[in-house]
């Protein structure tokens, strides 16, 4: 059933801002503001209505997750509480697992050209991740004001041949803002990158009520400080909305190895004119490869490759309960493990006494 159809029949239409615990903040249609009318008229509510909502048990008996960015119909509004029950969610035109966001349009990908420094091997992850979802992917450099024009077009030139036309901006300056908004109108797009480079900073730039938490760059370790603590939409002035994600230094490479090089555009583009000789070349060592060569981020490739066909091993090995191997951690805390062969399953358990007292009699009994 569609949104429209809902509408005829006089439903609340809504979009789910933020999730916490088991309650979500629903932002009402403005077209349907009126039905408001109908409640409180002396009710504090902004309008469009914001509701805090619960889930109808229906819906979690039928393992219906509700997340940010999911459009969904409201019943039984109580506009002077400012509460709500969300009763269904609407089909979903996109999915994203991490961060949990529905009918996301883009990925805006923010990093800094200074402090911290620009990682050509982490914006080349941020990017592969980004590119995996199926969606648009918009890259902004933030602290353009901290590098010289000629140092701009040096990166500018080099992000070119990866295939990305990127957006210098200056949060602190105001430096191309109103042009990396535009992008933003009518959309919902998903805001990522590491730490520390002005996510938060550029979302309370397009959006003045947003106030978000600024965090400062560690001068230990050139890296910023997580600020963000949970996934949140917000309303663009131009129509459209952002969301907010956590921070993270290092998205998982859990893509299926064989497609991961379609992630790549410069490769996709090779992939265009030419085809390799076998259908699964997986692009290492394979004769009459057409991807193999002196791209600039061909190791990348390598490295990426490795992690996603380790990845899969481990899903393999996880799946599979007559597997020999386990992951073990070797030092706590420090992250690292590996793997190493599994003990048969109660194998060196010891026998309890009240089994042998039964096997003791079952012998008995033969005997007799």
């Amino acid at each position: 059933m569609t949104g429209e159809n809902f509408a005829e029949t006089g439903q609340l239409l809504g979009t789910v801002l933020a999730v916490q615990a088991n309650f979500y903040r629903v932002q009402l249609d403005q077209e349907q503001g009126e039905m408001r009318e109908m409640g409180d008229q002396d009710s504090h509510l902004p309008y469009p209505p914001l509701l805090l909502c619960t889930r109808r048990t229906r819906l979690k008996k039928i393992g219906q997750q509700v997340m940010v960015g999911d459009r969904v119909v409201v019943e039984e509004p109580d506009w002077a509480g400012g509460r709500g029950a969300i009763a269904d969610v609407l089909p979903r035109h996109s999915e994203l697992d991490r961060p949990a966001v529905a009918n996301v349009n883009q990925i805006l990908l923010v990093f800094a050209v200074a402090d911290p420094p620009l990682e050509p091997y982490q914006l080349s992850r941020f990017l592969i991740k980004a590119e995996s979802t199926g969606l648009d992917v918009l890259l902004c450099l933030n602290k353009s004001d901290l590098i010289s024009p000629q140092e701009q077009q040096k990166v500018s030139d080099r992000l070119l041949g990866w295939g990305y036309q990127p957006i210098f901006i200056s949060v602190k300056d105001g430096i191309n803002t109103d042009q990396a908004g535009r992008y933003l109108s009518d959309k919902i797009t998903v805001i990522a990158g590491p730490s520390g480079v002005g996510k938060s900073s550029l979302i309370n730039t397009l959006i003045d009520t947003a106030k978000l938490r600024v965090g400062e760059v560690s001068g230990k370790l050139a890296r910023g400080r997580h600020t963000t603590r949970h996934t949140e939409l917000f309303e663009l002035p131009s129509g459209g909305m952002l969301a907010d994600t956590p921070g993270f230094n290092q998205p998982d490479m859990d893509c299926i190895p064989e497609e991961l090089i379609r992630y790549f555009p410069e490769a996709r583009k090779r992939l265009a004119v030419a085809s390799c000789r076998f259908s699964d070349c997986l692009h290492r060592d394979e004769p009459e490869c057409v991807v193999r060569g002196d791209w600039e981020r061909y190791e990348h490739y390598l490295e990426f490759l490795d992690a996603a066909i380790a990845h899969q091993t481990q899903l393999h090995q996880q799946a599979d309960p007559e597997s020999t191997m386990k992951l073990k951690s070797k030092s706590k805390g420090k992250g690292q493990s590996q793997y190493e062969p599994k003990l048969e399953s109660k194998k060196y358990r010891r026998i309890s006494r009240k089994t042998q007292l039964q096997d003791l009699q079952e012998l008995y009994r033969d005997e007799e």
